[in-house]
């Protein structure tokens, strides 16, 4: 009986430390019955797709009915009937006719992400945004709402751990088991991307807004009139009208040598050499613009699109679509500054990822869409369509 009781006792120990181990790494479930979850090698890629938050259903519950985002993340992604007519509009928007397009690829760079098959889509026209949503944009956006993030209701973000100061990091004893280079830090969040002894406005007004979830993402587009784009519609605007490229330019990663896009440089994650110019985030505007003028599509930060997150798509021609009708994630699209070929080879049109609706991170951020031009803001190429 003392053997039995003794081995009891190492069992309740083994999955209350599985438990614990389970917080830290959440690792998403998403869809499991259809296979559509990160496989292991996905999960230690390092590009935030194990950044997921986990809570148990009565915290959940309390959090959100008290969390102002409930007023503007729990309805529909869909454009608003009266958004603010006095919004200062900094963030122009193109135009684009849509058309048939070839999305995904048959030659993925990361099977297990969904990347293919390649497939023919087409799309209705619609408006995107010039660059990602800038930190001065959010600002305006909060100073009008008193809008709360969810990295600042939780109290805490993911960070990469060179981006860190050692004062932060002596208070910090977690980290994502599969990516150790993540750490949560408490009073990380879009003000002080680094945690509370750095600012934004120091001198990143002008770079894109970062920890922000798929919720903050949907209610900042839902107030200034827009909507967060379809992956479809993302992918279509980040190609810039070149078929079957990897890049928005072409096929080359520096074609005669440039830096097109805000990648890493170096050995991730000791040492990035940043040839780019830009160790972490850069300006909203920072690259040129692919062939519809948008910046950064690919590099820089990871993008929040509309869609749920599934790896099972169609090899037949598609029209508008808008992905699964529910899931446990949602899309992301672009890759980030974080992403080097030797790990995550996500800096592609095609390339895509997913995290929970809740998550933030220090390489997350959005732009929007719309299906008609919101008041007040200008189009780029509305008077050449």
């Amino acid at each position: 009986m003392a053997t039995v009781a003794k081995k009891l006792c190492v069992l309740v120990f083994v999955v209350a430390l599985y438990n614990i181990k389970d917080c830290v790494n959440s690792h998403s479930d998403s869809e499991a019955h259809d296979h559509d979850h990160d496989t292991d090698s996905e999960a230690g890629c390092g590009c935030g797709s194990n950044l997921n938050r986990k809570h148990d259903s009565d915290h959940d519950h309390h959090h959100h009915a008290e969390n102002p985002a409930d007023k503007y993340s729990r309805a529909k992604n869909e454009k608003p009937k009266d958004p603010l007519p006095s919004y200062p509009r900094t963030n122009q928007m193109v135009y684009l006719d849509g058309g048939t397009f070839t999305m995904g690829t048959d030659d993925p760079g990361v099977p297990a992400d969904g990347e293919s098959p390649a497939r023919r889509v087409t799309l209705k026209p619609f408006y995107i945004d010039v660059h990602e949503v800038s930190n001065a944009e959010f600002e305006l956006f909060v100073n009008s709402t008193g809008f709360t993030t969810e990295a600042e209701s939780f109290g805490d973000s993911f960070v990469l751990e060179g981006r860190i100061s050692e004062e932060i990091k002596k208070d910090i004893s977690l980290a994502v088991e599969a990516a150790p280079w993540w750490l949560p830090v408490k009073g990380a969040d879009w003000l002080h991307p680094e945690g509370p002894d750095s600012s934004i406005r120091t001198d990143r007004m002008d770079h894109p807004v970062v920890h922000v979830s798929w919720n903050d993402a949907t209610a900042y587009c839902q107030w200034a009139g827009k909507r967060l784009p379809t992956e479809a519609e993302w992918e279509y605007a980040a190609r810039g009208g070149l078929e079957n490229r990897l890049f928005p330019w072409g096929n080359k990663l520096e074609p005669r040598g440039d830096h097109l896009m805000n990648v890493w440089q170096g050995e991730f994650p000791t040492l990035n050499t940043a040839e780019d110019g830009y160790e972490g985030t850069s300006p909203v505007t920072a690259y040129p613009p692919n062939k519809y003028g948008l910046h950064n599509t690919v590099g820089n930060t990871w993008e929040w699109v509309q869609d749920w997150w599934t790896i099972r798509h169609s090899s037949e021609p598609a029209s508008n679509p808008t992905g699964p009708e529910s899931g446990k994630d949602k899309v992301k699209k672009g890759g980030s500054y974080m992403c080097h070929v030797s790990y995550c080879y996500r800096y592609r049109c095609a390339a895509r990822s997913q995290n929970t609706p809740d998550s933030s991170a220090c390489n997350l951020g959005f732009r929007c869409a719309g299906d008609d031009l919101p008041q007040g803001v200008e189009c780029r190429n509305c008077d050449k369509v």
